[in-house]
C-alpha cells in the first residue's frame, strides 16, 4: 500500500493484516535508489522468519528527487558530493576526523522528515516505541542512526546496514542516552562506497556508549547479503518479541 506518512511517500507491508500489528519496522534506502529499492525486503524477512508477518513494514522514499540529474527515479535524503567521498578513500587521518565532525547540508531537513513519519506511523499502529525497530540501508542507515539516537523515547532496536559515522562528537553524546539499546549492524570488508574502516569507527562509538551491538562482517561490497537478511530477520523476531 503507499501513502503519504510525515510528508514522504511511503510503501507499506503487512503479510497478515491484523490491527495493532505485532509491531513496526521502518526501513530507510540509500542514495540513488527508487524509494521502494527496500520493499523485497519485507517477503524476504518473513519467509525467513514467518512470525514477521504480522509485522507492519514501512519503506519511505527519501524526499529529494535525482532525476533532473539523469538519474530516474532515484533519490537522496541529502545530495552528497560523490568526488568528495572518492577523495575520502585515500585522505589522511584529520581529513576523515574532519569529515566526521560536519553536518551534510540537507540532513536536517531529512531529520524532521523521518522524525514525523516515526511518530506517524506509530500514532497510526497504536503500538509504543518498544515496538518499533527503525533503519536503513547505507545513507538510510546514517539517517536512521541519527533519528533512533533523538527520539524522545527509544525504540526496541536500530538496524545499521552498509552505513558510516557522522556527526562524531554529537552522536556520542547522543548515544549515551540509549544505553543498552540493541543494535543490528553489517558492513562488507570491501564495500568501495563506504570503507568497513567507518563502519567500525561506528560500533566503537556506540559500544563505548553502551549500546549493544551485534556486528555482521561480510566478504563483499555495498549489498544485502543472504548470510546478513537471515540474521535481520532473527534480530527483528527477537526485538519485537515474537
Amino acid at each position: 500500500m503507499r501513502s503519504q506518512l510525515g510528508g514522504l511517500e511511503v510503501v507499506t507491508v503487512q503479510a497478515r493484516q491484523q490491527t495493532p500489528p505485532d509491531g513496526v519496522v521502518v526501513l530507510c534506502h540509500g542514495f540513488g535508489a527508487p524509494g521502494t529499492d527496500l520493499v523485497g525486503l519485507a517477503e524476504a524477512l518473513v519467509t525467513l522468519e514467518p512470525a514477521l508477518a504480522k509485522v507492519r513494514f514501512h519503506f519511505p522514499a527519501a524526499p529529494l528527487s535525482l532525476g533532473d540529474l539523469g538519474f530516474g527515479d532515484s533519490r537522496a535524503w541529502w545530495m552528497i558530493d560523490l568526488e568528495t567521498i572518492a577523495a575520502l578513500r585515500t585522505a589522511g587521518p584529520e581529513a576523515l576526523r574532519e569529515f566526521r565532525r560536519v553536518e551534510p547540508d540537507g540532513m536536517p531537513a531529512a531529520r524532521r522528515a523521518v522524525h514525523a513519519l516515526v511518530n506517524e506511523v506509530m500514532n497510526s499502529a497504536g503500538v509504543p516505541f518498544s515496538k518499533l525497530v527503525l533503519g536503513g540501508f547505507s545513507q538510510g542507515a546514517m539517517i536512521s542512526t541519527d533519528v533512533a539516537l533523538r527520539l524522545e523515547e527509544a525504540p526496541a532496536g536500530l538496524v545499521v546496514l552498509s552505513g558510516t559515522l557522522l556527526l562524531e562528537e554529537l552522536w556520542r553524546t547522543k548515544a549515551t542516552a540509549r544505553a543498552g539499546l540493541p543494535v543490528f549492524q553489517s558492513h562488507g570488508r570491501f564495500d568501495e562506497v563506504l570503507p568497513f574502516e567507518g563502519a567500525r569507527w561506528l560500533e566503537t562509538l556506540l559500544r563505548e556508549a553502551g549500546l549493544q551491538v551485534d556486528f555482521h562482517a561480510f566478504g563483499g561490497g555495498h549489498e544485502i547479503p543472504l548470510a546478513v537478511l537471515r540474521g535481520l530477520a532473527s534480530f527483528l523476531r527477537q526485538r519485537l518479541g515474537l
